[in-house]
């Protein structure tokens, strides 16, 4: 099993981004001390009510700072780019973190960044399956002429080509079928959502391989997931301390209409309890152990993206959680096999 840490660094207005950048990177730093495998950097735009980093400069600065992790950025919103300008981007990352790259991609799901990018939810599947055809060719080929339906690239080439062969791994996140087939049939892996309840997810599993199936393909050899995790003395205490920070977080989720493109029955509440039902894991170090076994049996996951440290929540009980897991649940988790 390999751990990841996924910093949303989401920040309330009126915060000094350049401490709560300073805590994330350090965060980045104790996460390749600790033993974490992965890093990850979410992205969306216009995120009122948050202030945010966007996901790229992150990155690069990390590759600096930790170079032994690898680096996600998770997930490029796809219809909202151009392909030479992903491509470029990401294979520049590729050379800078020595070839450590995850491509993550994402269809993305808000009004406000599909218009500020002039095009429409109607047209993010056509313009997702595009750019990343387009990316993948910019990696694969010298010179590349296609003409997609909000691009047009004639003889255009990458300036820098990614140290990965053929290319960085890609990962589709997905919350609805629709995607979880798409990540079937163009992707290495399905990067299994954090919202989603268990039994969805055993349903969207059942999609998935038979996706597979149709595509040929087999099934991935690294299957990852992202969930939250609070890890304390108690369930108790763990749900106490986190509680505030996830309201928050989730509150602001259901007005930007994340949960308007999730399975019919699984969109957020606003109850707390049915809120952390089968979506997050809390306990003490042996529960939340046991939780991640529970994804590993059911479901093969052998890849846990973790969210640690959410809005509000103070930088130093962050570091407290990445060192209280490293040293409890890492070892125990992998010694169950």
């Amino acid at each position: 099993m390999r751990f990841g840490l996924m910093i949303r660094g989401q920040y309330p207005q009126g915060d000094d981004m350049r401490v709560r950048l300073k805590e994330d990177l350090d965060a980045a730093v104790l996460a390749e001390r600790l033993g974490f495998d992965v890093l990850g950097k979410g992205s969306h735009y216009s995120s009122y009510p948050f202030q945010y980093i966007q996901q790229i400069p992150f990155l690069c600065q990390v590759a600096l700072l930790a170079p032994k992790l690898r680096l996600l950025p998770g997930v490029v919103l796809l219809p909202l780019h151009s392909p030479l300008h992903v491509a470029e981007e990401l294979a520049s990352l590729d050379v800078m973190c020595d070839g450590k790259l995850i491509f993550g991609a994402g269809i993305g799901y808000r009004e406000v960044e599909f218009n500020a990018f002039n095009t429409t939810q109607k047209q993010s599947g056509l313009r997702f399956e595009e750019c990343l055809e387009a990316v993948k060719r910019l990696w694969s080929e010298d010179f590349v002429t296609m003409e997609g339906s909000y691009f047009k690239l004639d003889r255009a080439n990458c300036t820098t080509m990614p140290v990965q062969k053929p290319m960085p791994p890609v990962w589709i996140g997905a919350n609805a079928n629709v995607g979880i087939r798409r990540a079937a049939r163009v992707a290495d892996t399905w990067f299994v959502n954090p919202h989603n309840k268990i039994e969805t997810i055993s349903q969207q599993m059942e999609v998935y391989k038979r996706a597979l199936d149709e595509a040929g393909k087999p099934f991935p050899d690294e299957l990852p997931m992202m969930r939250e995790v609070f890890v304390a003395r108690t369930r108790e205490e763990a749900i106490r301390l986190a509680r505030p920070s996830l309201e928050a977080k989730y509150k602001a989720y259901k007005e930007w209409g994340q949960d308007k493109v999730m399975p019919s029955g699984d969109a957020f509440s606003l109850d707390f309890a049915d809120l952390m039902n089968d979506r997050f894991l809390f306990g003490s170090p042996a529960e939340v152990t046991e939780q991640i076994l529970v994804l590993k049996r059911l479901f093969g996951v052998n890849t846990m993206m973790l969210g640690i440290h959410w809005v509000g929540m103070p930088a130093s009980l962050a570091m407290e959680q990445m060192q209280l897991i490293a040293e409890e649940v890492f070892p125990a988790v992998r010694s169950a096999g």
